[in-house]
């Protein structure tokens, strides 16, 4: 259900998209708007974990640095039939951790030095089989390609708001309001769409997560632990990073709303308290 799901949003992502090139400049904005897209989606496949590693302060680290850490990751890489991934550090006290890379055979998973304080071995397991499984359901490159397509809206919006700002004088009625739903409206209903497509790929990544580490129950006590942790000591991480991580890492995020990147945590530990070991 919840692949369906992204499907359908980000074809409703992509329509805004073409969309938006259609008011600007009719058939020839929609061609603009297309090859914009795969412009910018060329650089989010090779370059978007450089980019989540440097926005986030992450480090490697040797598996002769951190042993036990190596061996955790590459337990649960292997209960979820992947390859093993590189593995980062980031030095805070705040508790999270996230995926990124374009494949499997690119990945890397990266977690907090606080989250290694907080959470058993049991429940630090749980939170890499959910990470995991972001990699193994190719969520990593999904919301790179949808941050970009988003990005892409935003920037015709403002190219939208120029021209209304300068060039509307000799502009007819209609074609002020059609300006204006690009540059209002349009960035507002892809953000939307995007936090949709980022709720259900975590829900996704927690239900596959729970399935190949065998321990739902384990995942549940981590998120509630991680929410906690991540309230009271909030990240310092730009607004743009905080879809990567397991839990939203910025102070004041725990309410659910339509501009929310994470499910709510509650609902998130209802369902894998209900679940089944083998669901």
């Amino acid at each position: 259900m919840n692949t369906l799901k992204t499907f359908f949003f980000m074809m409703v992502l992509s329509g805004i998209l073409l969309l938006v090139g259609f008011m600007l400049g009719g058939m020839g904005g929609i061609i603009i708007a297309l090859i914009f897209a795969l412009v910018m989606n060329f650089f989010a496949y090779w370059f978007s974990d450089r980019i989540a590693l440097a926005m986030t302060h992450s480090r490697p680290v040797t598996e002769r640095e951190e042993p036990e850490l190596h061996r955790l990751v590459a337990e649960q890489a292997s209960l979820a039939r992947l390859p093993m991934p590189k593995v980062y550090v980031i030095e805070t006290d705040s508790p999270n951790a996230f995926a990124t890379g374009r494949s499997p055979r690119h990945a890397t998973v990266a977690v907090t030095s606080g989250i290694r304080r907080l959470l058993s071995r049991e429940e630090l397991g749980a939170v890499l089989a959910h990470e995991m499984a972001h990699v193994g359901n190719r969520d990593t490159l999904i919301m790179a390609v949808v941050a970009t397509i988003a990005g892409a809206i935003s920037m015709l919006a403002m190219i939208a708001q120029f021209s209304a700002m300068f060039g509307g004088r000799g502009r007819g009625n209609q074609s002020m309001i059609g300006l204006l739903i690009v540059a209002i409206v349009m960035p507002i209903a892809a953000l939307v769409v995007r936090m949709a497509i980022s709720r259900a790929r975590e829900f996704q990544a927690d239900a596959t997560g729970a399935r190949t580490s065998g321990n739902p129950l384990a995942l549940a006590s981590a998120l509630e632990k991680l929410h906690q942790g991540s309230q009271a000591r909030p990240m310092k991480v730009a607004e743009g990073a905080s879809h990567l991580f397991i839990v939203n890492p910025l102070r004041g995020a725990s309410r659910a709303n339509l501009f929310s990147t994470h499910p709510p945590i509650q609902e998130r530990v209802r369902r894998l308290r209900n679940s089944r070991p083998n669901f």
